[in-house]
């Protein structure tokens, strides 16, 4: 066989078209490929989103919102969610004398009444409204009943077919001739059935007369003047005036309840997120220390960490707000920080030290050790560094842990107390009026749910981007 002799053509550089293609990838740092896994997950783009729009509530929303959370309305009390309502203008300067029938006996026949055969009294007749009926007074007239001693006003919101549903006794006339009555008690637009029974002095007649009465909102002039509704020495009895909106409603003293989610977000999220941030700072440093010191140091700080988990919160909140100088009725937002900052950080603080003792023998840092790195550089280029994305995610599950534990204590009465708004007294104060105001709870309760789980989601959502195991199995 003969030898292969190299030609000068062999060593001729290939054409470009003859040449195999390259596949070039971009190089990617650790935090830049965990921010494109994140935007890559729905949910926790999702949450982002979520918390943009809260953040916009929280800071911009009262620019354009400017309605005083603490003003109270007292003649538009736990309104539902509106856009707006129509009010008669009233002069409540007048007082209504009432109606008596004319040459009408006061009380009945003695002889009749000594009857033991006499029979039940007849119900009232022509029964009316006398004028406009409206939230401040519904004006009812009625026809006399013979041998009538005096007469029971009843109120109801629902049409009574029986004398025992009536419903709510408003009043009495002790005189067969007073045939009328003015109903002011604590009326709110809708619909009421009002009925009117005759009694002889003695006992009540089964019969009564029923009128459905629809009462519309009212508003006195000089009430309206006050509250720059209208121009002073302008308006007129019986005009219409359009009232302010209240999208969100109105609670049990006529605050707007919008304004009040807004300023209670600055409360609630001040104390959500403030207090996790002091306690897991403090919990990364405290366990960063255990871990790299290691053993004497290491056993006798994380008992110290086990003293602290052992103690209970809720009483220890009490001694701090005993010893801050809170009282009964006063708001104790320092009082919460103190407690969550000295009692919630050694579940972080356990967390880092197991990553820290993991890190600390890893080849990298043992070669940095015998390069003769001193042990700030070790803790601040390697170990803090490589346990970031656990104190990141962990502070996004605290954060909502600690919204929940500021609406815990608001809602037992042992946080934010009012006026001062926030989520959890906002709830406290909306269960009293849960079944026939339902907005009160509902909308407070609804941020706080929407708020947790937004930080739930981001939180998982960190956990996943941060995770080299889950990038390997991709």
């Amino acid at each position: 066989m003969s030898a292969y002799s190299p030609r000068p053509e062999d060593f001729a550089p290939l054409a470009a078209q003859d040449a195999a293609p390259v596949l070039v990838r971009p190089s990617l740092s650790y935090w830049a490929d965990a921010r494109a896994r994140l935007l890559r997950n729905p949910r926790a783009v999702g949450s982002l989103v979520l918390l943009a729009l809260l953040g916009l509530f929280t800071t911009v929303g009262p620019l354009f919102w400017t309605v005083d959370p603490s003003t109270q309305n007292l003649d538009r009390i736990s309104e539902p969610p509106n856009l707006g309502a129509e009010a008669l203008l009233i002069d409540r300067g007048q007082r209504w004398p009432g109606i008596e029938a004319e040459d009408w006996p006061a009380a009945p026949d003695p002889a009749w009444l000594a009857s033991p055969t006499r029979a039940a009294l007849d119900a009232p007749e022509g029964l009316s409204v006398v004028g406009t009926p409206h939230t401040w007074s519904v004006r009812l007239r009625w026809s006399p009943v013979e041998n009538a001693a005096g007469y029971r006003i009843y109120r109801n919101r629902y049409q009574p077919t029986a004398l025992n549903e009536l419903g709510l006794p408003l009043g009495d006339r002790w005189s067969g001739a007073e045939v009328s009555y003015e109903d002011a008690l604590a009326l709110e637009p809708g619909v009421y059935w009002y009925s009117v029974t005759a009694t002889d002095g003695l006992r009540e007649s089964p019969h009564f007369h029923t009128l459905r009465v629809e009462v519309e909102r009212a508003l006195p002039l000089n009430a309206a003047r006050k509250a720059g509704l209208l121009a002073p020495e302008s308006g007129a009895p019986g005009q219409r005036l359009t009232l302010p909106a209240h999208p969100l409603g109105t609670d049990y003293l006529g605050r707007d309840m919008l304004s009040r989610l807004m300023h209670g977000a600055r409360t609630s999220l001040f104390i959500g997120l403030l207090a996790p941030l002091l306690y897991v700072f403090f919990g990364t440093a405290y366990g960063a220390a255990a871990g790299f010191l290691g053993g004497r140091a290491d056993a006798v700080l994380m008992r110290l960490a086990d003293f602290v988990v052992a103690l209970p919160f809720l009483l220890f909140m009490i001694l701090f707000r005993v010893a801050s100088g809170v009282e009964a009725g006063e708001s104790g937002i320092t009082a919460i920080l103190v407690a969550m900052v000295l009692l919630l950080w050694p579940a972080t603080a356990r967390l880092v030290r197991g990553q820290i003792l993991q890190i600390r023998e890893e080849g990298y840092v043992q070669a940095a050790r015998l390069l003769g790195a001193p042990q700030r550089y070790l803790i601040f280029r390697h170990m803090i560094p490589n346990t970031l994305g656990v104190i990141l995610v962990t502070l996004t599950f605290a954060i909502p842990t600690a919204i929940f534990t500021e609406a815990f204590l608001s809602f037992i009465g042992m946080g934010v107390a009012p006026p001062t708004p926030s989520w959890g007294s906002m709830c406290f104060e909306g269960l009293k009026s849960m079944l026939n105001s339902p907005h009160e709870l509902f909308f407070p309760a609804l941020m706080i749910s929407l708020t947790v789980l937004a930080f739930n989601l981001l939180g998982d959502g960190l956990r996943d981007a941060l995770d080299a195991r889950m990038r390997a199995r991709e």
